[in-house]
C-alpha cells in the first residue's frame, strides 16, 4: 500500500524536475549553438525584467524635478545624468521600457494571432477569397510602415491605445503570407485528408492540424515583428505623433525640445538610444537564431 502511494509521488518529483531543469539546458543548448543569438535573448530577459520591476529599482521619481541639477553629466548620484529640467534619466530610462516592451509584446501578440488566423484561412479555403485577401494583404503591404502609421494617428488621435491599434493594423499583415505559404504546404499532406475523412469540420483541421503546424515561422514572425513594433513606437514618438507627452517612453525621450542641449549634453539622448538599439538588436539576432533552429534546411550551420 506504502509503495502504490509513494510511486505516483516521485512520478510527480520526476516530471517536477523535468520541467525545471528543461528550459535551463535549452538555454545552455542555445548559449553554445548560437552565441549571438543567446546574447540577444538575454538582453530581450534582462529588458523585460527591467519594465517589470522598475519602479521598486527606479533611483527616483522620473518626473522629479531637481533645480539646482539641470544638465548634470553623469555621476555617483546621477548615474545617467539629468535633462534640461533636472529629471533623472536613469528612472525615466526604466520607465521608458515599461511602455516600449508593452506596447511590443501587445502589438506582436495581437498581430500575430490576427496574421497567423487570415494566413490559414487564406491557403486552407482557397480559391476567390484567398485571391481577395492577399490582393488587400499586398495594397497594406505597399504603403511604407511608418507613412501609414503617421496616417492612422491623424486619424485616431495621440494615445497609448491608439499607437497599439495603428500599430496592430500595420504588422497584422506581415506574417500573412509566410503562414499561408506554411499552411499550403501542410493543406495537401494525407493526415489533412484523413481529418476530412472522418468528418472532421473545417474549424477543427485549422485549429488541431494546420495551426499547430505554423508554429515555427509563427515565432520566427513574431521576433521579426518584436522588434519593428518598438522601433515604430519609438518613432511615432519622436515624431510627436505617439504616446502623449504624460506618458515616457523612450522615443519621447529623444524627441522635440528634449535635444535642443544635446550638443553640449549629449547623455540626453544617449541612453535612451543605447536602451533603444540594444533591445531592437537583441530581439534581431535572437530572431535569426531562432529562425536557424527551427529551419530544417539551416539547421546543419
Amino acid at each position: 500500500m506504502q509503495t502504490e502511494i509513494t510511486e505516483p509521488i516521485l512520478r510527480r518529483r520526476r516530471r517536477s524536475y523535468t520541467l525545471w531543469s528543461k528550459y535551463p539546458m535549452a538555454l545552455l543548448r542555445l548559449t553554445k549553438k548560437k552565441p549571438l543569438g543567446a546574447t540577444g535573448l538575454y538582453i530581450l530577459i534582462f529588458a523585460v525584467i527591467v519594465a517589470v520591476i522598475g519602479p521598486s529599482i527606479a533611483p527616483f521619481d522620473p518626473w522629479d524635478t531637481h533645480r539646482t541639477s539641470r544638465l548634470v553629466a553623469p555621476s555617483s548620484t546621477f548615474w545617467f545624468g539629468t535633462d534640461s529640467l533636472g529629471r533623472d534619466l536613469l528612472s525615466r530610462t526604466i520607465y521608458g521600457a515599461r511602455i516600449s516592451i508593452f506596447v511590443g509584446l501587445v502589438t506582436t501578440i495581437a498581430a500575430t494571432v490576427i496574421g497567423s488566423f487570415i494566413g490559414v484561412t487564406s491557403a486552407y479555403f482557397g480559391g476567390k477569397f484567398d485571391l481577395i485577401v492577399q490582393r488587400f494583404v499586398d495594397a497594406q503591404s505597399a504603403f511604407p510602415s511608418l507613412l501609414l502609421a503617421l496616417a492612422l494617428m491623424a486619424a485616431f488621435g495621440a494615445s497609448l491605445t491608439s499607437v497599439m491599434v495603428a500599430l496592430i493594423i500595420i504588422f497584422s499583415s506581415r506574417g500573412v503570407r509566410v503562414i499561408r505559404s506554411q499552411s499550403l504546404s501542410i493543406k495537401e499532406t494525407p493526415y489533412i485528408e484523413s481529418a476530412r475523412a472522418i468528418g472532421s469540420s473545417d474549424f477543427r483541421i485549422m485549429l488541431r492540424h494546420i495551426l499547430p503546424n505554423t508554429f515555427g515561422p509563427m515565432m520566427v514572425v513574431s521576433t521579426t515583428l518584436l522588434g519593428s513594433a518598438i522601433l515604430l513606437e519609438a518613432s511615432l514618438s519622436f515624431l510627436g505623433a505617439g504616446v502623449p507627452v504624460t506618458v515616457i517612453s523612450w522615443g519621447g525621450m529623444l524627441s522635440g525640445d528634449v535635444l535642443k542641449d544635446f550638443a553640449g549634453a549629449p547623455w540626453i539622448g544617449l541612453f535612451p538610444g543605447l536602451a533603444l538599439s540594444a533591445v531592437v538588436f537583441g530581439v534581431n539576432v535572437y530572431g535569426d537564431a531562432l529562425r536557424d533552429i527551427l529551419d530544417p534546411r539551416l539547421r546543419g550551420r
